[in-house]
């Protein structure tokens, strides 16, 4: 299958061909206070050119500097607003600043068709539980490496789930439990599994019952998916 750069307006549009259910992207905050996509702290590993490269926090330019670089897109960041004038489909928004947050509940108020096809995801509780109290119409969604973790939170994982608000789980393979998932379940809330690397993953999440899963190349996920739940393990 053919690849597009992460983040790129390419990449959503493959996407949505293969037909994902979901598309799941990171969101960050310029210096001047504009909303844009990129998924690590810095352009250096998405540079296209040296005009990427040395730059230092993507967080400490403006957005006019971050759209003057060539990233391996070919262009600058994709801002917010072009990505959701580019989709159709339902949208992980990944928070990868708290600063995000405020931010973003300005841009749904405006938006509000965008805000109905979007759940806030991210590793920070209390940045979930900023979103819940500024856009609690907005389905939420904590992200944890392990269960473990996810117990070391007061209260345990379901402290967690309570603290943030969450409307989903999102949860690494260890030690995670059919149990759990069914705990889960018993609340009312969807629990995915990540990160979805290989055949033996989805077997393992289709044998969890989890709701679902990301992966970095959808069509391959979704033969894998066919494949396993068409072997005998898992239609017992």
């Amino acid at each position: 299958m053919t690849h597009k750069p992460e983040n790129s307006l390419e990449s959503y549009a493959l996407a949505e061909h293969v037909g994902v259910d979901e598309i799941e992207l990171d969101v960050r905050l310029s210096r001047d206070g504009e909303l844009f996509l990129l998924h690590d702290a810095t352009l250096d590993r998405t540079a296209g050119d040296d005009s990427a490269r040395g730059l230092g926090p993507a967080a400490d330019l403006t957005l006019a500097q971050l759209q003057a670089v060539r990233l391996d897109s070919g262009r600058g960041v994709v801002t917010l607003a072009e990505m959701y004038a580019a989709t159709r489909t339902f949208i992980q928004l990944e928070i990868k600043d708290p600063a995000t947050v405020p931010y973003l509940a300005a841009y749904f108020t405006a938006h509000p068709d965008d805000a109905g096809r979007t759940i806030l995801t991210g590793f920070d509780p209390d940045a979930l539980r900023h979103a819940a109290d500024l856009m609690p119409t907005i389905g939420r969604c904590i992200i944890v490496k392990t269960i473990a973790v996810a117990d070391e939170f007061e209260g345990g994982w379901r402290g967690l789930l309570d603290h943030t608000r969450s409307t989903r789980f999102a949860c690494g393979f260890e030690g995670l439990t059919p149990r759990v998932v069914d705990a889960v379940h018993d609340l009312g809330l969807e629990l995915h599994v990540w990160p979805l690397r290989t055949i033996d993953d989805m077997r393992r999440a289709v044998e969890l019952g989890a709701d679902g899963t990301t992966s970095d190349d959808p069509e391959l996920a979704r033969s894998w998916y066919e494949q396993a739940l068409a072997e005998p393990a898992a239609r017992a």
